[in-house]
């Protein structure tokens, strides 16, 4: 497949590249994790004003760099080269890619927040007993004069700790697991009823538990029509899909690449271990799985724009191809690392680590094969 990035592009990802080799090492990221306020504001600054970047996706008009879904991949993948903690993906692409498509009042002054790096958001769809289905929910926005009060438990937030705004979906009719009836809120953090129970994930980076109690919301909260969010949902996950898919890539080449690296300084019988025949077999493999990722992130990245059910149906087949590869070259590096490539002070285990939840983010392997068949087959599947 032929993907050439202009060269706007090009520079975007040199500059990303250059301020995270500088700034954002592994032990930098290790002392920032394990210290209040455990993710680093002052590069989060650096993103919106020395680098522009919380800008790239949004169009000239609203202050940004006139960009779309092809500067949020370039992004995302270096991102993942550098295990990059700040919540990008929940503020840009996501809160970002609500208010882009659902354009709810305020949308614009939110908007130039996020490019400045002020408003910071996270997703709040998951529940407990929902796993991986987005029409499974408990929470509730019920209808109180001109707005909304809002009650119930959104699971694993990621981002949350360091957000000042919740995307929320919320039931305002129809049964638990009905496509009809979800709405989307955009609900602040410092709202009257808002608590969040905030923990550690196992990649290093921050989610919350949140509990809504009664929260009081205008009827400007709401984004788009009430109880037709569903397909916006669908579409922006789609988007969120494609960019994790990206920053996957960027993890992946750093779990390959490292590899590679140390089978020629570590020696057995007197050589180094990538003078194996069955080694350099087994990193090859790894390397395949790494091409065929990015030609899939690729090929999702085009078709976001394309119509609902091939857009959905492209963003699947490339979470599926990135979860196998997750799997593959994730384990396959820690193997030829032997025991070492899990302690904490190795950067692979750390990469393992992201790789493996990224398996998982916004459905796993088994879930999108099944998507990818209903999609294709409908009511044949």
């Amino acid at each position: 497949m032929d993907f050439s990035f202009t060269e706007e592009q090009s520079m975007l990802r040199d500059t990303v590249a250059s301020y995270l080799a500088d700034n954002y090492g592994f032990d930098q990221r290790r002392a920032a994790l394990g210290r209040e306020p455990h993710w680093r504001p002052d590069v989060w600054s650096a993103f919106a004003d020395e680098l522009g970047i919380l800008g790239a996706a949004f169009p000239e008009a609203l202050g940004g760099l006139g960009g779309g879904y092809t500067e949020n991949m370039v992004v995302m993948e270096e991102l993942g080269k550098a295990l990059v903690v700040e919540p990008y993906l929940g503020t840009v692409v996501i809160g970002g890619g609500f208010l882009k498509h659902g354009a709810p009042a305020g949308a614009d002054e939110l908007i130039g927040q996020i490019i400045a790096g002020k408003a910071i958001f996270a997703f709040a769809y998951a529940e407990p007993q929902g796993r991986y289905n987005i029409r499974d929910l408990k929470t509730t926005a019920r209808k109180d004069g001109a707005g909304y009060v809002l009650n119930g438990h959104k699971a694993v937030v990621v981002g949350a700790p360091y957000a000042t705004h919740l995307v929320v979906t919320a039931r305002t009719g129809g049964g638990q697991r009905d496509a009809g009836g979800i709405s989307v809120f955009i609900v602040p953090k410092s709202a009257k009823g808002v608590t969040t129970r905030d923990y550690p994930t196992v990649d290093g980076f921050r989610a919350s538990e949140v509990y809504f109690e009664n929260v009081a919301l205008g009827a400007e909260a709401r984004i788009g029509g009430e109880g037709e969010a569903l397909p916006l949902v669908e579409k922006v996950m789609d988007e969120a899909i494609a960019a994790t898919c990206a920053e996957a890539c960027g993890v992946l080449r750093r779990l390959q690449e490292g590899t590679v690296e140390y089978t020629k300084q570590r020696k057995q019988f007197g050589v180094p271990i990538s003078s194996f025949q069955v080694l350099q077999h087994r990193m090859v493999d790894m390397f395949i799985q790494l091409e065929q990722s990015i030609s899939m992130t690729y090929m999702a990245t085009i078709r976001l724009s394309d119509s609902d059910a091939e857009r959905a149906k492209a963003a699947s087949a490339a979470k599926v191809q990135i979860g196998k590869a997750c799997k593959f070259v994730g384990q396959n590096a820690i193997q030829l690392h032997g025991g070492m490539g899990m302690t904490d002070e190795m950067a692979i285990g750390h990469y393992f680590k992201r790789a493996t939840m990224i398996e998982g983010l916004f459905g796993s392997t088994d879930h999108h094969l099944a998507r990818y068949e209903a999609l294709s087959l409908g009511a044949a599947a």
